[in-house]
């Protein structure tokens, strides 16, 4: 073609790649031959933009490109066959196109390689508030995939490396043409990996790894919380016949307890109190977190939902020597299963009660008597 490339796709030598794919594809699906049916103007323009791109999606070509021009290719532009045509054979542009826009694998692309990474693993591990508050070293079983031991990971009986495959050219992927598209596949006879072990490994047929439970020592730090994601590197699956191993993700739910509540690095307790206690006063004990108890002090009269405040009674703080602070709602417990005598007394003591001593019922029963005085002298 002539003229120059960056003109031909609209952009400047200083624009970066992903830039200049932008473009392309624009101009790509604006001059598409389907969308310009008998218009040879847009196909001469299509060609003309896909021989462009084919050279300046490629860093050393385009590095060539700016030194020398197009004296830099010999066969045409980029040796993309003839000028920059429709190019079905894994190098053009017109291929590339279809790869971003519809995730088809174009040409390119780097086949999935034969010791490519193992994948990350995930463990959901239940630990109770205790084992949050002290940290705990807990053993896991982990099933996964280790590298065989047989073969070294190499897949081979011989632990020779593999050789590319013949089918595919070592890409993983072959492509048959169907009128004007190109459908890519994975290649049959390696399973995509672009390579063959003529002498595959009996014991992991040739993969590399082998399934196996492993048992892993996490440690789980003081004051961790819901949802805390704990990072093993190395600790996931083996990769294909030597890839590196993938990581293992511990992700911490922390199980409800009969007492406690917990708020960030603050813990909350409901104490039933007798309503003995509640009226004159008295000393509870509370429990804590850490298996001690904490003597609590009951002031004469405490009603339902006061809140009493222990310092550094709370959870541990990650990375931190400091603790939260405890809070102990109280429940005022009524009576129940009274003796006959229990009731006389608390009769006699429903009778001589001083007025003022149940402050907030008389101040609620004198509202509901002057509400209904106020219906009835309407």
């Amino acid at each position: 073609m002539s003229g120059d490339y960056y003109d031909t796709l609209g952009v400047g030598k200083q624009d970066s790649a992903e830039e200049i794919k932008k473009s392309y594809r624009k101009l790509a699906m604006k001059y598409h031959p389907d969308r310009n049916p008998g218009d040879g103007e847009a196909e001469k323009k299509f060609k003309e933009i896909n021989a462009a791109y084919d050279i300046l999606k490629d860093e050393q070509k385009r590095a060539a490109y700016d030194r020398y021009g197009e004296s830099a290719f010999t066969g045409g532009a980029g040796g993309g066959g003839g000028g920059g045509g429709f190019d079905f054979n894994g190098s053009g542009a017109f291929s590339d196109i279809f790869e971003n826009l519809f995730n088809t694998g174009g040409g390119g692309r780097q086949a999935e390689r034969s010791n490519m990474r193992g994948s990350d693993l995930r463990y959901n591990m239940d630990i109770g508030l205790e084992d949050a508050f002290r940290g705990k070293q807990k053993q896991i079983k982990v099933p996964t995939y280790n590298s065989c031991d047989s073969c070294s990971g190499t897949g081979s009986a011989n632990k020779k490396s593999p050789t590319s495959c013949s089918t595919c050219g070592g890409v993983g992927r072959v492509r048959m043409q169907q009128g004007f598209f190109t459908v890519e596949r994975t290649c049959a006879s390696c399973s995509g990996t672009g390579t063959i072990i003529k002498d595959p490994c009996k014991k992991c047929s040739g993969h590399g790894r082998v399934k196996k439970t492993r048992t892993l020592s996490v440690k789980i730090p003081q004051g961790v919380e819901e949802g805390t994601r704990i990072r093993l590197p190395g600790e996931g699956e083996s990769g294909l016949r030597g890839g590196g191993a993938g990581d293992l993700y511990i992700f911490v739910s922390i199980k409800e307890h009969d007492f406690f509540i917990r708020e960030g690095k603050d813990i909350h307790c409901e104490v039933p109190i007798k309503v003995a206690t509640a009226a004159l006063g008295g000393v509870v004990e509370v429990p804590a977190i850490d298996g001690s108890k904490a003597r609590l002090t009951i002031p004469a009269g405490t009603q339902t939902s006061d809140t009493f405040r222990l310092k550094g009674k709370g959870m541990s703080i990650m990375s931190s020597s400091q603790f939260g602070d405890m809070y102990v709602h109280t429940v005022i417990e009524t009576p129940v299963k009274l003796t006959k005598r229990q009731k006389e007394l608390l009769e006699e003591f429903d009778d001589i009660a001083k007025k003022g001593s149940s402050p907030k019922s008389e101040r609620f029963f004198s509202k509901v008597k002057d509400f209904i005085d106020d219906l009835k002298s309407e």
